[in-house]
């Protein structure tokens, strides 16, 4: 495992669910234990890797391999990672970023059907950078897609599509139930808050052993 001293915390789901939201309850909740805080996102976090974004993100690149969209996730990803992530958990900072690696294992993985070529790419790119908790926000795709305001290239795939990514998310969920901590999403603000904040006092009382 990385030798860091900080806290890493990511956010998946579908798009629509909620997670902008309870990231900036999460950051006003660190920041009042007195925590140094990294707000991020992915793709992005850095200059290079917000260019990336809008490649892989814009509407009119139809026509993109779907090998060249896992590859452009991970590229931004290890920029990301090296520039921004490792750098503030060496340092002590709580890390909390709006997508790592598990969306690339279900956008691309499964619902492009690339398989474990997304994991090899991305294992380069991480380093060994593992979320300390990952809260997965749970709501059907149906439900998420109502919410979104601005679709970008990949919301605008079919409900087959996003309907196969969500479920390989819960099957993520059973494969890793230390780390990635399932989220209902379909209710209220404060009451999703007050599961994240459960868990994060869980998080914070243990021993971590990197």
């Amino acid at each position: 495992m990385y030798d860091m001293q900080g806290y890493f915390i990511t956010f998946e789901g579908p798009d629509g669910s909620g997670k902008s939201t309870q990231i900036q309850l999460i950051k006003q909740y660190f920041q009042e234990k007195g925590f140094d805080m990294v707000i991020t996102r992915e793709p992005g976090g850095t200059r290079i890797s917000e260019k990336i974004r809008k490649i892989i993100l814009d509407k009119t690149h139809v026509e993109m391999d779907y090998v060249t969209e896992a590859l452009l996730y991970a590229a931004s990803r290890a920029q990301h990672v090296s520039q921004v992530i490792m750098p503030a958990l060496k340092e002590g900072k709580v890390v909390i970023c709006d997508r790592f690696v598990d969306s690339s294992l279900v956008y691309q993985g499964v619902g492009r059907g690339l398989g474990e070529r997304v994991r090899k790419i991305n294992d380069i790119a991480i380093r060994g950078c593992v979320p300390d908790i990952t809260f997965l926000f749970k709501i059907s795709p149906e439900k998420g897609k109502k919410r979104i305001f601005h679709e970008d290239r990949l919301d605008m795939e079919d409900l087959d599509y996003h309907t196969k990514v969500y479920q390989a998310y819960l099957e993520l969920e059973k494969k890793y139930p230390e780390r990635i901590k399932g989220i209902n999403a379909d209710r209220t603000i404060k009451e999703i808050h007050g599961d994240i904040k459960d868990c994060l006092e869980v998080l914070l009382t243990d021993v971590k052993m990197k």
